[in-house]
């Protein structure tokens, strides 16, 4: 074996390839091919999007498992470790099973260069192809057509909102950037767009292929029903099920979302109402409006682009903190900080500003002239890197406040470090 620890095997694929980013499916293909010759044995369920993919993606593992299925789950980033992107039956992989993947892979690829994401999602498949589950349900790294998980032909496709990210890979309109995202459909099966509003690149893909559409508001949807709320859909209607997990209205798009997928396939997988409710109750992903309670109360959001940021204004807004919102922000290079801070500086008091430990997370300075302008009236700081901010803002919080803490999974991650007492 090449490395017999996780955090080598990670150091040394973050220089295997020359880029950080290289879409296309090309070279994972071969290697996948060498990996696993048959085609998987399970359904799979695969969902891209700009926002919503993880909340989805966290739901349909929950119902599965509700229901006794033995899942595998594939996300991207993780939080705290790596090992959070794969689970099996809801447990995250071991570090030894995890680098016997890697190992496998390694041999496989042969002369090809594959980049981080790449190894990480072979090793994920093959470890899935191996396991056998019930289900599989991946989450898209980033488009689509060209993300190494679409290797995988997906027996349902999902496609959660549409918004600007990644504008310098996936395109500079809404439109150009959901046809990448079409590129997981494939002929004549299921197709999910949940959202109310689909980008015409959408429809036209999925009449191109045949695929049966399913689009939320159109042909499945939600409505409150006293004491929780129904779902209805093509030859189906499900009743009294319990609010998500997951904190905001939006979430019940997502939800709704999630449950026709699980319709789409109930006549392989079925799930009772039950099961359904329990599902629903229990998804729980961290950084999506996670509440920390106590004297000083912090909220988490991952929330790194305009449409999540706006998402995260309204659950701020609903959650009406008694005292002052202190808001630590940091945020990668690539993103817009105007565009993620805008939406809520009418309601964060002090802002404290930071750069974290990824080296493309953007400068404080730069973080600190782009809200000059924006916030104003508001306190600001302009902190050595975030840890120093989540420091400053704790201590300047009194009994009845707020910290929020978004803008980035590096973000999210410092602060639950720092909650937890592991921080550096």
């Amino acid at each position: 074996m090449r490395f017999d620890d996780l955090p080598s095997w990670l150091r040394w694929q973050e220089s295997l390839h020359p880029r950080t980013i290289e879409l296309g499916l090309e070279r994972v293909a071969v290697v996948w091919s060498r990996l696993q010759a048959a085609p998987v044995a399970f359904p799979v369920i695969t969902i891209a999007g700009t926002n919503g993919k993880g909340s989805c993606a966290a739901l349909l593992e929950s119902i599965y498992r509700a229901a006794g299925y033995r899942t595998a789950c594939y996300t991207s980033p993780h939080l705290l470790r790596y090992n959070e992107r794969i689970r099996l039956d809801g447990l995250e992989i071991r570090d030894a099973a995890l680098c016997a993947a890697f190992e496998r892979v390694d041999r496989a690829r042969g002369d090809s260069t594959l980049t981080y994401f790449e190894f990480g999602t072979l090793a994920a498949l093959d470890l899935f192809a191996r396991a056998r589950p019930d289900v599989a349900v991946l989450e898209v790294g980033l488009g689509g057509r060209l993300d190494a998980v679409n290797i995988l032909a997906p027996d349902v496709a999902v496609v959660t909102t549409i918004g600007l990210d990644h504008t310098e890979w996936l395109g500079a309109t809404p439109n150009e950037i959901a046809a990448e995202k079409a590129g997981i459909f494939r002929p004549g099966r299921p197709a999910i767009i949940g959202h109310r509003a689909p980008a015409r690149a959408l429809l036209e893909r999925s009449a191109t292929l045949g695929c049966e559409l399913f689009v939320l508001g159109r042909d499945f949807d939600w409505a409150d029903e006293a004491p929780g709320w129904r779902w209805s859909g093509p030859e189906r209607v499900w009743e009294g099920l319990p609010a998500p997990g997951l904190r905001g209205t939006f979430q019940r798009d997502n939800a709704a979302t999630a449950l026709m997928a699980v319709a789409c396939l109930h006549p392989r997988l079925p799930v009772s109402n039950l099961h359904l409710g329990r599902g629903l109750r229990e998804a729980r992903p961290p950084g999506r409006f996670q509440i920390l309670p106590g004297p000083v109360t912090w909220l988490l959001d991952v929330a790194h682009n305009a449409q999540a940021a706006a998402t995260l204004a309204a659950n701020l807004s609903a959650f009406r903190c008694p005292g002052r919102v202190h808001g630590v922000l940091g945020i990668l290079k690539d993103k817009d900080p105007q565009a993620i801070a805008g939406p809520l500086v009418g309601q964060i008091d002090a802002w404290y500003l930071g750069s974290g430990a990824d080296p493309r997370s953007l400068p404080a300075t730069d973080l600190h002239a782009a809200l000059r302008e924006l916030a104003a009236d508001r306190e600001r700081h302009e902190c050595q890197d975030i840890a120093t901010a989540l420091r400053t803002a704790a201590e300047r919080a009194r009994t009845g406040d707020c910290i929020l803490a978004f803008g980035s999974f590096t973000t999210v991650a410092a602060a639950l470090q720092y909650t937890h007492g592991t921080a550096e």
